[in-house]
Protein backbone atom coordinates (compact mmCIF):
# COMPACT_ATOMS: atom_id res chain seq x y z
CA UNK A 1 0.00 0.00 0.00
CA UNK A 2 1.27 3.21 -0.60
CA UNK A 3 0.72 6.40 1.05
CA UNK A 4 0.96 10.22 -0.55
CA UNK A 5 2.31 13.22 0.92
CA UNK A 6 -0.04 15.94 1.37
CA UNK A 7 1.73 19.52 1.96
CA UNK A 8 -0.73 22.28 2.98
CA UNK A 9 0.92 25.24 2.14
CA UNK A 10 -1.28 28.77 3.60
CA UNK A 11 -2.01 31.27 1.17
CA UNK A 12 -0.35 34.14 1.77
CA UNK A 13 -1.89 37.18 3.41
CA UNK A 14 -3.03 40.00 1.39
CA UNK A 15 -0.93 41.89 3.25
CA UNK A 16 2.17 40.59 2.33
CA UNK A 17 1.26 41.31 -1.27
CA UNK A 18 0.81 44.54 -0.91
CA UNK A 19 3.77 45.76 0.85
CA UNK A 20 5.80 43.45 -1.23
CA UNK A 21 3.93 45.45 -4.26
CA UNK A 22 4.86 49.26 -2.64
CA UNK A 23 8.12 47.68 -1.26
CA UNK A 24 9.68 44.99 -3.55
CA UNK A 25 10.41 41.82 -2.45
CA UNK A 26 11.89 41.82 1.17
CA UNK A 27 15.69 40.51 0.95
CA UNK A 28 16.69 37.83 3.42
CA UNK A 29 18.09 38.62 7.16
CA UNK A 30 15.96 42.11 6.19
CA UNK A 31 15.91 42.71 10.29
CA UNK A 32 20.10 41.96 9.95
CA UNK A 33 20.23 44.40 7.29
CA UNK A 34 17.94 47.34 8.60
CA UNK A 35 20.39 47.26 11.79
CA UNK A 36 23.64 47.33 10.06
CA UNK A 37 22.38 50.24 7.43
CA UNK A 38 21.98 48.15 4.52
CA UNK A 39 24.66 45.39 5.23
CA UNK A 40 24.78 41.76 6.91
CA UNK A 41 26.68 41.17 10.11
CA UNK A 42 28.76 39.16 8.90
CA UNK A 43 30.18 41.41 6.37
CA UNK A 44 30.84 44.05 8.89
CA UNK A 45 34.37 45.04 10.40
CA UNK A 46 33.40 47.57 12.89
CA UNK A 47 30.21 49.13 13.95
CA UNK A 48 29.91 52.04 15.87
CA UNK A 49 26.57 53.35 17.73
CA UNK A 50 25.12 56.73 17.26
CA UNK A 51 26.72 57.55 20.31
CA UNK A 52 30.15 56.87 19.37
CA UNK A 53 29.80 58.79 16.35
CA UNK A 54 28.49 61.87 17.83
CA UNK A 55 30.96 62.30 20.26
CA UNK A 56 34.27 60.65 17.82
CA UNK A 57 34.63 58.11 20.79
CA UNK A 58 35.54 55.76 17.58
CA UNK A 59 37.85 57.51 15.91
CA UNK A 60 40.87 55.99 16.98
CA UNK A 61 39.57 52.52 16.65
CA UNK A 62 38.03 53.80 13.01
CA UNK A 63 41.27 54.44 11.62
CA UNK A 64 42.74 51.65 13.27
CA UNK A 65 40.60 49.16 11.35
CA UNK A 66 40.75 50.94 8.27
CA UNK A 67 44.07 51.27 7.79
CA UNK A 68 44.18 47.16 8.56
CA UNK A 69 41.11 46.81 5.84
CA UNK A 70 42.04 49.21 3.06
CA UNK A 71 39.62 47.47 0.48
CA UNK A 72 36.61 48.33 2.85
CA UNK A 73 33.06 50.61 2.85
CA UNK A 74 31.46 52.74 4.81
CA UNK A 75 27.67 53.27 5.75
CA UNK A 76 26.73 56.35 8.08
CA UNK A 77 23.10 56.75 9.85
CA UNK A 78 21.47 59.11 7.91
CA UNK A 79 19.65 60.13 10.94
CA UNK A 80 23.35 61.85 12.20
CA UNK A 81 23.21 65.43 11.67
CA UNK A 82 26.42 65.64 9.44
CA UNK A 83 28.42 68.03 11.18
CA UNK A 84 28.43 65.24 13.63
CA UNK A 85 30.23 63.09 10.38
CA UNK A 86 32.98 65.27 10.21
CA UNK A 87 35.80 63.32 11.58
CA UNK A 88 34.20 59.96 10.46
CA UNK A 89 34.52 60.95 7.00
CA UNK A 90 38.20 63.15 7.13
CA UNK A 91 39.38 59.82 8.32
CA UNK A 92 38.09 58.13 4.98
CA UNK A 93 38.76 60.42 2.76
CA UNK A 94 42.04 60.27 4.30
CA UNK A 95 42.31 56.33 3.37
CA UNK A 96 40.46 56.68 0.07
CA UNK A 97 37.61 54.52 1.50
CA UNK A 98 34.19 55.08 -0.11
CA UNK A 99 31.27 55.73 2.27
CA UNK A 100 27.55 56.11 1.76
CA UNK A 101 24.76 58.13 3.61
CA UNK A 102 21.57 56.12 4.57
CA UNK A 103 18.61 57.52 5.01
CA UNK A 104 15.43 55.47 6.03
CA UNK A 105 12.92 57.16 8.04
CA UNK A 106 10.85 53.58 8.47
CA UNK A 107 13.70 51.96 9.91
CA UNK A 108 15.67 52.83 13.26
CA UNK A 109 18.81 51.75 14.39
CA UNK A 110 20.94 52.73 17.01
CA UNK A 111 24.14 51.83 14.79
CA UNK A 112 25.97 55.19 13.40
CA UNK A 113 28.60 54.34 10.96
CA UNK A 114 29.23 50.40 9.88
CA UNK A 115 32.77 49.68 8.25
CA UNK A 116 32.30 46.26 5.99
CA UNK A 117 33.18 44.38 3.13
CA UNK A 118 30.62 43.49 0.57
CA UNK A 119 31.18 39.95 1.13
CA UNK A 120 31.69 37.59 3.76
CA UNK A 121 34.00 37.97 6.81
CA UNK A 122 32.52 36.85 10.07
CA UNK A 123 35.01 38.59 12.11
CA UNK A 124 33.61 38.00 15.92
CA UNK A 125 33.94 41.25 17.50
CA UNK A 126 33.12 44.09 15.75
CA UNK A 127 31.54 46.36 18.58
CA UNK A 128 33.63 49.11 20.14
CA UNK A 129 32.65 48.82 23.95
CA UNK A 130 30.75 51.79 25.56
CA UNK A 131 31.97 53.19 28.21
CA UNK A 132 30.21 55.01 30.19
CA UNK A 133 28.47 55.51 33.48
CA UNK A 134 27.48 51.70 34.14
CA UNK A 135 31.49 51.05 32.90
CA UNK A 136 32.62 53.55 35.76
CA UNK A 137 30.56 52.29 38.05
CA UNK A 138 31.47 49.09 37.60
CA UNK A 139 35.18 49.97 38.03
CA UNK A 140 34.56 51.75 41.06
CA UNK A 141 33.01 48.76 42.55
CA UNK A 142 35.90 46.62 41.84
CA UNK A 143 38.37 49.39 43.50
CA UNK A 144 36.21 49.47 46.81
CA UNK A 145 35.60 45.63 46.82
CA UNK A 146 40.17 45.55 46.53
CA UNK A 147 39.82 48.08 49.30
CA UNK A 148 37.61 45.80 51.21
CA UNK A 149 39.71 43.03 50.84
CA UNK A 150 43.27 44.27 51.34
CA UNK A 151 41.32 46.06 54.82
CA UNK A 152 40.09 42.22 55.51
CA UNK A 153 43.35 40.97 55.16
CA UNK A 154 45.12 43.28 57.62
CA UNK A 155 43.30 42.53 60.32
CA UNK A 156 42.96 38.60 59.63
Amino acid sequence: MMFAEVIIVAPRQVDDYLQEGIYGTRLPKQAERDKFLGTLRERVILALTIGQVMTDKGIKKLEEEIVSHPEAKMVFNGEIDSKFLEEEKRVANKYNIPYSIISDVEVHTNIGAVLHYDYAIDKEDIFMPEEGPAQEHEKDHKNENKFLYRLKKLFL
